[in-house]
């Protein structure tokens, strides 16, 4: 076999999941189906393997590389992974696979199949290697709270374990060889790839710098106004790049269900100009199951019944089926083989060269695409990351944990009389709980809760044995939801560093809580970064850079670059009013209604749609009461509007509408980032203060943190988050280079250095006003527009 030979690599974990998997789907928790998802992995290995002697060998790497000749295609299929131990003695050799679980081991009378299946391998390749004929696989299961041990061992005969490797090939060369083939036909089409459209200034720079960037490995920060493309520039080149073999999956992370529906397009758009790529959208669970509402176990949906057994087979129809893949056709291929939709649709995934869906699938440890992360290698992938700077405040909610007392209490009602030794567990919580809120009155930091953790531990050790025994009952939903927070906060505690604090609270109904907080997620972010090739971060509203690179795992070598706007600064007007203030001790009814008359003379002065945006729904309100009589065609966002509200709202936003209609919405809220009203949709916005969020006692909280690490605690807390709300409502107003339009900021701070150096560069030069100077100003703008 000659050295252009194509490669295809996995890795023993997930090879052996893949093709042993089988049985019902079941979300109802407890027993051999957790066992796996419980392992609390590095920890317990690791102290299982200290206690070895000197004839154990901890962390063993293992490979092999296997020659295969299908329909006259020859590649090469390497498996590899890291035995967790090899024990060497006299006469024998044994592999040791290792679990941590927290269920009572009692429960456990065999193996689970995949983990001897993954020992079986790591046997095979260790005893050709070595000429054994024969080799032991031992699966050595621990209890997270107890660190109880059980033992399963199997001595194999060399010529048996041969022939079982044998059939696991087999099973999986299918795969392997339609990936090969699919992979020329797609390379090929990109190779005739061209750029469709005509460059915009910056525009081809900003498409060789995302191409470098995938190239050399690295990191890539873009702040990219609105109107460059950004899309299509991070998308076309990352896909030449794969074409090229520099990288084998894209995944283009999203925060927004439209922003997943831009990236959508763009694919679409490519491939109506020759392109062949197989794109998955990951859509949520509740939004594509078949359910009424989602119950993943055989006895509420007859598709999760032997599902495991279906669903490979449905994959591999839909890839050898169709070359485009949307979410009708996941739906149709999972209704023809009888498979849940959403979990095909995760499948499917793992074939797929572009996989778009939201930031949590990647980076959040409790839902991430786990598949594609579990090596120790770097793996040949690319993350385009869309609006990025949403991914700052994500990422601090999904690596922070918390607890409710309330919760707790509200479990031991639903299980009471079922299980004391579980009810017993819950009280032990509870009454540390209770401890802790005699102690609190507000918003108080705390030191050391690590008795509350063993306890915490000991509780899930009863959870998951009552889980075992307990498959439904009433209350099933809340106990689970408790179950899942419960282990989420210990799984956070593991990665608890200098970059959290631990605070107690209570809610606004008063419930009181103890929460892990996260307040710098780069080290988070940085494990998953880590596993990739490449990473491109890109929003309008990157500033400051700095702040944003250091938050989002950003290295010193990285790149960071600001794409020039395409749009000629006479079509745009922006004016800072200087006799505003938002100050929580200026807010009366003088100072709106000061702000009312700059609405008025601000969109009177041209007919059209104007969007206001202010800080909170309560100013909002007042505003809007006060303005009665004053303006006309005022409406205003709801607190809590369903998807048929919002868009019946945007849709209002018609081109050259009859009369001019003024949107009061709110600032970071969904009208504010994400909408796109082109041309003259829209032809103004008001901006009403600086966004800043409302001081509480976490904000505190970080504003006292980073002031103790970077002497910018107001910044950190408060003026970044602010400023990009500003920045995101302000980008509302134009979309494309055509558009024409004005932007009016009422705040006084807006003059201050601290905020000024938050403009983009495209708002320079702009005009400070008051409220008498600005009819002649905007009157002029239109005029000659």
């Amino acid at each position: 076999m000659g050295d252009t030979a194509d490669i295809i690599k996995i890795s023993v974990r997930n090879l052996v999941e893949f093709i042993f998997r089988s049985g019902d789907l079941d979300n109802r928790v407890g027993g051999r189906r957790e066992a796996d998802a419980m392992q609390e992995g590095s920890r317990i290995h690791r102290k299982i393997q200290k206690q070895m002697g000197s004839s154990y060998t901890a962390e063993v790497p293992l490979s092999i590389t296997l020659p295969i000749c299908r329909e006259d295609i020859e590649f090469l299929l390497v498996v590899e992974g890291r035995a967790d131990g090899i024990i060497k003695e006299e006469e024998a050799v044994t592999i040791d696979e290792i679990k941590g679980m927290y269920m009572d081991l009692e429960y456990l009378s065999e193996p689970v199949p995949v983990h001897k299946a993954q020992a079986m391998c790591y046997a095979y390749i260790y005893a050709l290697q070595n000429e054994l004929e024969k080799i032991g696989i031992r699966m050595t299961y621990c209890n997270l709270e107890t660190e109880d041990k059980k033992y399963f061992e199997e001595t194999l005969d060399f010529a048996d374990l041969s022939q079982w490797f044998e059939r696991l090939r087999e099973q999986y060369a299918k795969w392997a060889l339609w990936q090969i083939k699919w992979g020329r036909k797609r390379n090929e089409s990109i190779k005739a790839m061209e750029f469709p459209f005509p460059y915009r200034e910056g525009q081809k720079k900003l498409v060789s710098d995302v191409y470098l960037t995938v190239l050399r490995n690295k990191r890539l920060f873009i702040e990219a106004p609105t109107g460059v493309g950004k899309t299509i520039s991070t998308v076309f080149p990352s896909i030449k790049a794969m074409g090229e073999g520099l990288v084998q999956k894209l995944f283009y992370l999203t925060a927004k269900t439209i922003t997943r529906t831009v990236a959508e397009e763009t694919k679409q758009l490519l491939t109506e100009k020759g392109l062949l790529l197989k794109a998955v959208t990951i859509t949520a669970k509740d939004k594509i199951c078949i359910l009424d509402k989602a119950d993943c176990n055989p006895d509420s949906c007859p598709r999760a019944k032997g599902h495991f057994d279906r669903v490979n087979e449905a994959v591999f129809d839909l890839l050898t089926s169709e070359d485009d893949i949307s979410r009708e056709k996941i739906l149709e291929y999972a209704g023809k083989h009888e498979v849940c939709p959403f979990e095909m649709c995760l499948d499917t995934a793992t074939w797929a060269d572009m996989i778009i869906c939201d930031y949590n699938y990647v980076f959040d440890p409790n839902v991430y695409l786990k598949r594609f992360f579990q090596n120790e290698k770097k793996n040949d992938y690319a993350f385009l990351i869309d609006e990025a700077h949403n991914l700052v405040d994500r990422a601090r909610e999904m690596y922070s944990a918390v607890l409710i007392k309330e919760e707790i209490l509200q479990v031991k009602r639903l299980v009471k009389g079922k299980d004391k030794a579980l009810e017993k567990a819950l009280d032990t919580v509870n009454n540390d709980l209770l401890k802790l809120k005699r102690e609190c009155d507000e918003t108080k930091e705390q030191e050391n809760v690590s008795d509350l953790v063993l306890h915490l531990m000991h509780l899930m050790s009863k959870y998951e044995d009552f889980l075992t025994e307990h498959k439904d009952f009433d209350g099933k939903d809340e106990v689970l939801s408790t179950y899942m927070n419960i282990r989420h906060f210990l799984g956070i505690y593991d990665v608890y560093n200098d970059k959290y604090i631990t605070y107690t609270d209570y809610t606004e109904q008063g419930e009181f809580f103890i929460k892990l907080l996260c307040m710098d997620p780069s080290d988070n972010l940085k494990t998953r970064l880590d596993k990739v090739k490449s990473a491109v971060f890109f929003s309008a509203t990157l500033l400051p850079i700095r702040y944003y690179k250091e938050q989002l795992g950003g290295r010193e070598e990285d790149y960071a670059v600001y794409a020039p706007s395409p749009f000629d600064k006479e079509n745009r007007f922006i004016a800072v009013g200087r006799d505003v203030s938002t100050k929580y001790t200026k807010r009366n009814e003088k100072e709106y209604r000061k702000i009312i008359e700059y609405i008025r003379v601000f969109t009177e002065s041209r007919q059209g749609n104007y969007m206001v945006f202010f800080p909170s729904y309560q100013m909002l309100n007042q505003i809007e009461e006060l303005s009665r009589g004053i303006l006309d065609n005022v409406t205003v966002q709801g607190s809590s509007m369903t998807e048929e509200e919002k868009e019946g709202f945007l849709n209002d936003f018609t081109a050259n509408p009859d009369s001019t209609r003024i949107a009061f919405c709110v600032m970071g809220g969904i009208f504010s980032e994400g909408i796109d009203l082109k041309h003259d949709r829209l032809i103004g916005a008001v901006i009403v203060g600086a966004g800043l969020p409302m001081v509480c006692g976490e904000k505190e909280l970080f504003r006292k943190y980073y002031q103790e690490t970077r002497s910018s605690g107001f910044e950190y807390a408060y003026l970044y988050q602010g400023m990009n709300k500003v920045l995101q409502s302000a980008g509302r107003v134009i979309r494309t280079t055509e558009d024409k339009g004005a932007i009016l900021l009422l705040e006084e701070r807006f003059l201050d250095n601290r905020y000024q150096e938050l403009f983009p560069r495209e708002w320079f030069p702009y005009q400070v006003v008051n409220k008498d100077g600005l009819k002649n100003l905007i009157d002029e703008f239109w005029q000659s527009n």
